[in-house]
């Protein structure tokens, strides 16, 4: 391979490798950010399902009802977080 070749070949290794040195700080600081929002949502759903606990079957339907959505954004969440990694 001609020298001149050679430092093209280089140089766009080094763009990529800058390229996707950058891509993947940013997708961690998504996959904080995201995981920052889940637990607060994590820290919902253990009050609600503590709530649904402590009260009576009627309310805790609907109790369980808000926990069930909450628990499927985590799950959804956690999944999006996975793919990233």
């Amino acid at each position: 391979m001609e020298r001149s070749n050679f430092e093209e070949l280089v140089e766009k290794l080094e763009r990529q490798r800058d390229e996707l040195k950058l891509r993947a700080h940013l997708a961690k600081a998504e996959a904080r950010d995201e995981w920052e929002e889940l637990e607060t949502k994590w820290d919902r759903l253990r009050s609600r399902l503590k709530a649904a606990g402590e009260e009576a079957d009627v309310a805790s339907e609907d109790v369980r009802a808000a926990a069930s959505i909450l628990a499927d954004e985590l799950k959804k969440g956690y999944e999006r977080i996975r793919q990233r990694l």
